[in-house]
């Protein structure tokens, strides 16, 4: 029977060396919650990183894998710390994320990242293929394995393979400026469906094979070696009940009773993102200061609660991001400040989900200011 293998960087499931073992945890990761209910659904693998250094827990490599397999329907990925570091602390989030996020000038090219990009990609090839047989689906996701759809094909012709790019793709006048561009659209041109958020990125990316590779498109389609690729646009929703039903949650409630009587009388704005250069927080908190400076009568009436969830903490651009944040902060608030109102409560955590929806539920406005996004799900959480 025909199954569907679903690949990514990171499982849905993390693992963690604790005193007393192994501890496995489900991922709060945003692909693990948005697709989670329909890997559910299907007779299917997933495939990934589980979150723990080889290095760490090579006598428990077998464990692992039985317990992945048999418990949460995942088979792990193990990856060499160096590699794994130059490949996702270097080419995936230096290289890939800062240029196809439009910010040219965080954009970092080493050839070492690069190698070790290829290699990974090379060793979830591996993976794929002692799982996948014939008339399986392969599902891959995201910028980590944009060579895997290609590396696939030319193992396993007959492969049915999809890809999907939760990021943006970038302007062909960008695009091209990476030294890896030709590898990279080759590697995506070895699915047979390639999807993305918007119409803008399926456009740029067939102009970019176009420009390039010379490939003509066709009403959304690609012709390449005898095969057609087709492109399309799927933009990600969010499991709409679990939000627009929460207020129900006896848990839920009581976080919203528990807020309400923080907060009291005042109109409240949330601003909830990961920390991340992309999201627009920096410019998000000068706009609210100017709303401050130009609307005095708002002052002790209105409240922003700052939700930054900790994001890729030890690259350098993120650190100084947390800096520049928590700087305007202290600035905002000691500038508008009295002695019984802080304008801004900020949050440097993750909420769970009781807490993030009690947020939703008690706050006025929400807002959503990306400079840069593939497709924003707080919009449509807090609307649900």
């Amino acid at each position: 029977m025909s199954k569907l293998i679903i690949v990514s960087n990171r499982l849905p499931v993390n693992i963690e060396r604790r005193k007393g073992g192994l501890n496995y945890h489900q991922s709060a990761g945003g692909l693990a919650t948005g697709i989670s209910s329909f890997y559910k659904s299907y007779e299917s693998i997933w495939i990934g990183w589980p979150g723990i250094d080889v290095d760490k827990i090579e006598k428990n490599k077998e464990e692992i894998t039985k317990r992945l397999v048999a418990d949460f329907n995942c088979y792990p990925v193990f990856l060499p710390k160096k590699d794994f570091e130059n490949y996702y602390s270097g080419f995936c989030n230096n290289t890939i994320w800062p240029l196809f996020h439009y910010f040219p000038q965080h954009t970092i090219y080493r050839e070492n990242f690069w190698k070790s990009y290829k290699r990974i990609n090379e060793r979830f090839c591996e993976d794929v293929l002692a799982i996948a047989k014939e008339g399986d689906i392969v599902w891959i996701h995201d910028y980590h394995l944009m060579l895997l759809p290609n590396l696939i094909r030319e193992k396993m012709p007959n492969a049915s393979v999809g890809f999907f790019l939760h990021i943006p793709f970038p302007s062909f006048e960008l695009f091209r400026v990476l030294p890896w561009r030709n590898e990279i659209l080759k590697g995506l041109i070895g699915s047979d469906l390639i999807g993305f958020h918007t119409y803008d990125y399926a456009l740029n990316f067939l102009k970019s094979s176009q420009r390039l590779l010379g490939y003509e498109p066709d009403m959304g389609q690609i012709h390449s070696h005898n095969r057609i690729v087709k492109v399309d646009t799927f933009p990600m929703g969010i499991e709409f009940k679990r939000y627009f039903q929460s207020r129900e949650d006896p848990k839920v409630q009581k976080e919203i009773e528990k807020l309400k009587n923080e907060v009291g009388s005042y109109e409240v704005i949330i601003s909830i993102d990961r920390l991340d250069y992309t999201k627009g927080i920096v410019e998000r908190l000068e706009g609210f200061n100017t709303f401050l400076e130009k609307n005095p009568e708002y002052k002790e009436k209105v409240l922003c609660i700052l939700v930054a969830v900790p994001s890729r903490s030890q690259v350098a651009q993120y650190k100084k991001l947390k800096s520049s944040v928590d700087e305007l902060i202290s600035k905002i608030n000691g500038k508008h400040g009295t002695v019984g109102w802080t304008p801004i409560h900020y949050l440097y955590k993750f909420l769970s989900f009781s807490s993030l929806t009690a947020l939703y539920n008690i706050a006025n406005i929400s807002l959503v200011t990306p400079l840069r996004d593939g497709m924003n799900l707080i919009a449509k959480e807090y609307i649900a």
